[in-house]
């Protein structure tokens, strides 16, 4: 428990800083001459290398053992390329360090992930990923809402990403106590017996599937807000805060899934998706109380993307294979979402109601397919 507190103070000061930064990197580039188009560009390339080298990262950190080097390192990127982003001086400066960013969390997430995997086998797995990412999201409340405070008392852009190199030296610091504390995550897992395919069981490809279903249906926060700015169903004033409200509600339904998850299974999961697919039809139809609430489903589902569906995994693949497991699975995961998204921006074009149609439809297409993993008990019992 102590180390899953650790990595989950960890992710909070992270948090606190890379989601600060993205809460403005599209004004601030639109300051140094940036256009909408590159801003565009920018942003979507950034989050393709984000999750695209996850394969890469957890390949790597299976074959090498060297979990905890390669995590210090992408984390060492991820976070020292926000404040650095105080002396851009020109556009492509800034959108160099946006994209190392992105690049740096790719590299830290599979073998940190595989190392919260040993943790999580003793307190349940729900419950410890649930715990992390609820530590998580308070960070993500946290950075906009320090920069919003900078920016309030007519600070600059610039000294915005400057103050941002505090809770990432806090990241760092605590992340190397991490590490001398406990310098071999995989003692704290007993030895079970491995698979003896060289592959990953079916029961993961066809969980991948599901996955990746939810986040093809899933719209990107920018696209909501985009639609609430548009039609003006709510005030611009209220756009940040109405995120702020899905990092708080992404930070409890984690807790709260984590836990059930541990008693109930893979069935936890297809009722997460149940209720947030609902997001859709109220943040875009609905006026400022339904779109609240969307949002609030929408942060609903969030948590359990970022939580029990992470935990499911560990479930699924011998502790010696977690790392590419993960690094797979975000890789999926990361591809449909962007490849939903793009075609939901598409849709938005040309009728909303099409939008909606797609984007509940496809995330209940996951419910079958999430029933045959539930039916195989793998995902309930893990790997024997």
């Amino acid at each position: 428990m102590k180390f899953i507190v650790l990595l989950g103070v960890v992710s909070l000061f992270a948090d606190a800083t890379y989601e600060g930064a993205r809460s403005i990197t599209g004004p601030f580039l639109g300051s140094l001459g940036a256009s909408a188009t590159i801003v565009g560009i920018v942003a979507g390339l950034g989050e393709l290398v984000g999750y695209a080298l996850r394969l890469v990262s957890g390949y790597l950190s299976d074959r090498t053992r060297r979990y905890w080097t390669i995590t210090l390192f992408g984390y060492f990127v991820n976070l020292l390329a926000v404040p650095a982003l105080a002396l851009a001086a020109r556009w492509e400066m800034a959108a160099a360090l946006i994209i190392a960013e992105r690049f740096g969390k790719a590299v830290r997430n599979p073998p940190r992930d595989a190392m919260l995997s040993h943790a999580t086998s003793e307190v349940g797995r729900g419950w410890g990923f649930g715990l992390h990412e609820a530590l998580d999201q308070i960070g993500a409340v946290l950075g906009p809402l320090i920069v919003s405070a900078v920016l309030f008392l007519k600070g600059s852009y610039q000294s915005s990403f400057a103050i941002l190199l505090v809770p990432a030296v806090m990241a760092i610091s605590i992340l190397v106590a991490a590490r001398i504390l406990y310098p071999t995550p995989r003692d704290m897992e007993a030895e079970s017996e491995e698979l003896t395919t060289r592959g990953f069981p079916k029961v993961f490809w066809v969980y991948l599937a599901a996955v990746a279903f939810v986040a093809a249906g899933y719209a990107d926060y920018p696209l909501i807000a985009y639609h609430f700015g548009k039609v003006s169903s709510v005030p611009r004033d209220w756009i940040p805060v109405f995120y702020s409200v899905a990092m708080g509600v992404d930070a409890l339904s984690a807790l709260f899934f984590g836990r059930f998850f541990d008693r109930l299974g893979i069935v936890v999961i297809i009722g997460a998706v149940l209720l947030s697919a609902l997001f859709a039809a109220l943040v875009f139809l609905g006026g400022f109380g339904l779109a609240l609430v969307g949002v609030a489903l929408w942060g609903i589902g969030m948590g359990a993307q970022e939580s029990i569906m992470r935990a499911a995994v560990a479930n699924m693949v011998p502790a010696d294979r977690r790392g590419t497991a993960y690094g797979v699975f975000n890789t999926g995961y990361g591809i449909f979402w962007f490849a939903g998204s793009a075609l939901m921006g598409y849709l938005y074009d040309i009728s909303i109601l099409w939008l909606v149609a797609f984007s509940v439809g496809v995330q209940l297409v996951s419910i079958p397919i999430l029933a045959v993993v539930k039916r195989s008990g793998v995902s309930d019992r893990g790997v024997v």
